[in-house]
């Protein structure tokens, strides 16, 4: 059983302990007591369901270093955005399985970076297994929150996410411990309508328009902005099962009538992403003029918490589960 208040859930791990998507970094955010974990969900160009936070893989692995993937590199446009580097797709997962997993921020985190090169990257499956171990080691539904990256691009490619995504959600659990997150809202209904129970939630930016709606509609997608007024909460509610936002919306003046207007039409409010470090605070909780060491975190989580909010990501299981105490009166 989860303490009262607000989901904890675990930024692609314990990510600001270890690099991010590897064991050692679930395994630590489930020990930490977290509620949930976060994976970014790509794929293989053999269809493996692989945990990245992109699929552009030269900021979380050694693959720059691997002169026998050289060839690989290459220039891609992804949602709107040219990159340069290595990408899931162009791999098998047989190759992909030979990379290590690296600290995709180094000057921030350098504790986390000593672990470089320790762990290889994983799969869906592995993180679902990691999940079940997790909740006979503690006695916790520890669910998952699995957040579909670049869906309209993987299908311009011709590897279907969502029919991926379904089959290897409704093989583990009937419903009760699976979430699935988006910032394109069309694949959280195909994913729903391939049979996944669960809960669906659109992940909101603080400017500019989903790429699901820049690919159909172009310079006329309509904002994410237009979402968040009381029409499209409204329209969004018969939808989705919720929204995710980013915090800076929840830190302006009008941030605790954001979670009050969703919460009235029957929407979930999660935020993201909570981090102590005084790169990640807003100004007024920076302690300090060094980026990497950490502000006034505390004041920051507790203002996001007050807000009403159901879920918060973290980076930092332990600082998340300390912050809904305080403000829970949890003991």
């Amino acid at each position: 059983m989860r303490a009262p208040g607000p989901l904890v859930i675990g930024h692609r791990g314990a990510s600001g302990y270890r690099p991010e998507h590897t064991r050692s970094a679930y395994e630590l955010a489930i020990t930490l007591g977290v509620d949930a974990i976060e994976p970014d969900i790509v794929a293989t160009r053999d269809g493996v369901l692989v945990l990245r936070h992109e699929n552009e893989i030269s900021g979380t692995t050694d693959v720059a270093a691997r002169p026998e993937f050289a060839d690989r590199r290459a220039t891609k446009r992804v949602d709107g955005v040219s990159l340069t580097g290595w990408f899931t797709e162009d791999f098998t997962w047989a190759e992909l399985s030979t990379l290590r997993a690296t600290e995709r921020l180094p000057q921030v985190r350098q504790a986390s970076a000593t672990f470089n090169g320790a762990e290889p990257i994983l799969r869906l499956r592995d993180l679902l297994e990691i999940l079940d171990a997790g909740a006979e080691r503690t006695g916790r539904a520890i669910s998952v929150v699995a957040e579909v990256k670049h869906p309209t691009y993987f299908a311009s490619i011709g590897i279907p996410l969502d029919e991926l995504i379904a089959d290897e959600l409704k093989a583990w659990d009937d419903g009760d411990r699976i979430i699935v997150e988006c910032f394109e809202q069309t694949v959280l209904g195909e994913i729903r309508e391939r049979g996944v129970r669960g809960r669906f939630i659109y992940l909101i930016e603080s400017r500019g328009s989903a790429p699901d709606l820049v690919a159909k509609f172009g310079a006329k997608a309509l904002p994410y902005s237009a979402q968040l007024t009381d029409a499209g909460l409204a329209r969004l509610a018969k939808q989705v099962d919720g929204v995710s936002v980013d915090k800076s919306l929840l830190l302006r003046p009008t941030g605790p009538a954001l979670v009050t207007r969703a919460h009235a039409v029957g929407l979930e409010v999660y935020t993201w992403t909570l981090r102590p470090e005084n790169r990640f605070l807003a100004p007024g909780h920076r302690v300090g003029k060094i980026p990497s060491e950490w502000g006034d975190w505390r004041t920051e989580f507790g203002m996001i918490l007050g807000t009403g909010v159901d879920g918060i990501f973290v980076d930092h299981p332990d600082l998340g589960v300390a912050a809904r105490a305080e403000v829970t009166g949890e003991k």
